[in-house]
Formats: structure tokens, sequence, C-alpha cells
């Protein structure tokens, strides 16, 4: 029998749980996929409720983890395999190699001097990363990561003389004794090349809510400005699509809840660092639950983001690099065929598990959310349960933890 708690996902649900039930004195192994803790909330440029940017928020759930010698963290790790029952699970963990030295070496020169690049999936494919990177400049664990298919032959021999890279270094296993489990393994957005009406793929500037997040941020491809992707040119005109694929019997079968906060904080972006520019906002029906209506009011306020109730059918490559965007109208029961400079697509949410091969014996519905398992002392938290903002997803993770802690107590 076990007092000890796996967490899958170290996403901020995930890693609310983690500490939370860690400072309870229970010993925690956190399993997270990628090579860096954080999650979604990382590749934001600000989040609610207050706007603040990843790094506050995050920097503070680092340094508890850090502090808490009852915490201990896999990245590159995946569960792949479990058996025994409630307060007994033996867990079976398999930990890509990260082929650099176990210690935080400024690996910074080494990486610079590397030729090859490939797109950079933390940007959305906005920029390009090398070899041996890190996702961002407070990534935890601090330690690079090299991608040994992205390395060119004479970027090989660079990465060869270097005493605190080891090419040969081959995954492991990890066999982990556990009384419960939190599965916060978060979510993805949804896949934008499916919805080929939206121009998604291949309009020029037509891009993702999180590729608006990454061109905003301050650590993002263009240093927080946000630009065009064809030409770097700051756009005039920008139009906000709602319910990309959210509410849509073909896609997303339900509202992804987040999506219009997300475009009316960024269409708040837009006032603070373009004011000459406007935005449109075409939607179905505008969620902004509690004191998320007063950000509703600042957009509204600014007289320069325009909210119009109607559905976009369309969007298309228009001349030049401008798009063209066919709207109905709803209030006015027009049909209307306008231009931007650029349009964003508020993609919806959709559970990581959604079409993934799971190891742990959890109930999902049929768009992958987590809808049971308690009974086998496995509680689900964060975006893995439903759509959710930072704030509640947070809130379920110390919920996730305290469930957790009475299975292993009250067994």
């Amino acid at each position: 029998m076990s007092n000890a708690i796996l967490v899958v996902g170290g996403g901020f649900s995930g890693l609310t749980a983690a500490i939370e039930a860690a400072e309870l004195g229970h010993d925690i192994y956190i399993v997270e996929k990628t090579p860096f803790l954080g999650g979604r909330v990382a590749q934001l440029n600000k989040y609610f409720p207050k706007l603040c940017p990843p790094s506050c928020g995050l920097e503070i759930q680092f340094q508890r983890i850090r502090n808490n010698p009852h915490i201990k963290f896999f990245t590159l790790a995946q569960v792949t395999a479990l058996s025994g029952t409630k307060g007994d699970y033996k867990v079976q963990v398999t930990v890509q190699p990260r082929y650099t030295a176990p210690h935080n070496v400024d690996l910074g020169l080494t990486a610079s001097a590397l030729e090859g690049e490939v797109a950079n999936e933390f940007d959305f494919g906005l920029s390009k990363r090398k070899a041996l990177y890190k996702s961002m400049p407070f990534a935890f664990p601090g330690r690079y990561v090299l991608d040994p298919k992205s390395l060119t032959p004479s970027d090989t021999a660079k990465i060869a003389a270097c005493k605190f890279i080891d090419t040969k270094e081959q995954p492991r296993t990890v066999e982990l004794n556990v009384g419960a489990i939190v599965v916060a393994t978060g979510w993805k957005p949804y896949d934008v090349t499916r919805l080929a009406n939206l121009g998604a793929g291949s309009v020029k500037n037509c891009i993702t809510n999180m590729q608006m997040e990454r061109l905003a941020s301050p650590f993002g491809p263009t240093g927080g400005r946000i630009v065009r992707p064809s030409d770097g040119i700051a756009p005039r005109r920008v139009c906000f699509v709602q319910c990309a694929g959210s509410r849509d019997q073909n896609h997303l079968n339900y509202c992804s809840y987040i999506c219009c906060m997300a475009s009316i904080k960024q269409s708040l972006y837009l006032a603070e660092k373009l004011p000459d520019a406007t935005a449109d906002i075409y939607y179905i029906d505008l969620r902004t639950p509690g004191r998320y209506v007063n950000f509703l009011d600042k957009a509204k306020a600014t007289g320069k983001v325009h909210f119009i109730k109607g559905k976009v059918a369309n969007v298309e490559q228009a001349e030049g690099d401008k798009v063209s965007v066919q709207v109905e109208d709803a209030i006015r029961g027009e049909k209307l065929t306008l231009t931007y400079d650029l349009v964003v697509l508020a993609t919806g949410m959709q559970p990581s598990l959604a079409g993934e091969k799971f190891p742990l014996p959890v109930p999902l519905d049929e768009d992958g959310f987590v809808t049971g398992g308690e009974d086998a002392g496995i509680f689900a938290a964060g975006c893995a349960v439903m759509p959710l903002d930072v704030t509640r997803s947070a809130q379920t993770g110390t919920a996730a933890a305290l469930k957790a802690v009475q299975a292993v107590q009250g067994r």
C-alpha cells in the first residue's frame, strides 16, 4: 500500500494538485510528456483574471516545486503501463532522453552556433528553433533539450564536441508505487486545418487565437509585436471569428467556454499595442460569465472594438496579403463580404486525450473528456474534465488533490 500520488500532466491544474498534496506531506510524482512544465499557460501572453504574464503564476509554482522534497517530476515521460488497484498501483513510466547534462548548464552558445532550424511547435509554427533549445526564458526545468532528428550533418559534429551533451543516452523505464492518481492531461487547440472554409492553413494571414497569444508575448516570435505573418506589417483591420470549430456537430459539439473571453482579451492587446487598429468580433453568442463582463465593457469603451452578431461562412485569400471574409450580420439581416489585414480564428479547446490511447482505466465521453474513475482512486482535474479558464483549472486541481489525499488516507 502506498500514500504516494501520481499526477499525470504538468500544466497549471496538475502543478496545483501536485503542490497541494505535497504540502500535506505526500510523496508526489509528476509525469509530463513535453520537455518542460507549465502546459498551455506558458504559451499565453497574459491570462485571466488579472491579465498576468505566465511567468507570474508559473514562477511561484516552480519555486514551490523546487523547495518541496516530496515532489519528483519526469519530463519527456509518459505512463506506459498500470497494474494493481486503488491504494496500491504499480505504474510504469517511460522517460525519453533529453541528451543534455542533468544540471542547468547554459548551452546557449552551442545552440546559437547550430545551423539547422525546424518549425517551433511552442510558437505554433510562427518561428523556427534549433535542434538544441529551451522553449522560453523561464522554462522549468532550466535544462536544454536536444532534438536529434533536427540536426544537420555539420550540427552533429558541433554537438559531438560538447561534453555536456550525450547523444547516446537511451530511454529509461521507471517503476512507481502510488495509492491514487490525478489525471490533469489538459487540452490541445482544435486542428484548424479541418476548418477549410475558414481559411486555416491556406490563407496567408489567417491565424489561430493561440498564435495570436504568441505574437503578443514578449517571448514570442516577434518580441511582442502584433504583425501579419506574411510580411511583418502591423494590421489596421482585424477580424475575430468566434466558435471556429466549437458548437458544431461536424467538429466540437460543445462550447469551449474561454474563446469569447480570449478574443476580447486579444482585442485589448490590439488597443494597447496598435492604437490605430480596429477589431471586428463576429459571434454567435457572447459568453462572459461573472466578472469577465468587465473585460467586455472595457473593450467596448475603447471605441475600436466592434461586436457583430453573425456567423462567418467563408474566409479566402484576397488581393495581395489581404483576407476576404464572408459573414452574415444576423441583426441587420445582411450578408457581407469584407476585407481585413488579419483574421484570428477563436479555435476550440479539445481534450488532449481525444483520439489518444490512454493506459489508465478512466471512462471518456465521446469528445474525450474524463467522466469518472473516482471509485478506482483516479481523479481528473482541469481541462481533462471540461473546458475551463486558468482560475477554475487551478480550483479543480486543488479539489483533485484533496480527493486523492482522502483516497490514500481513508482506504
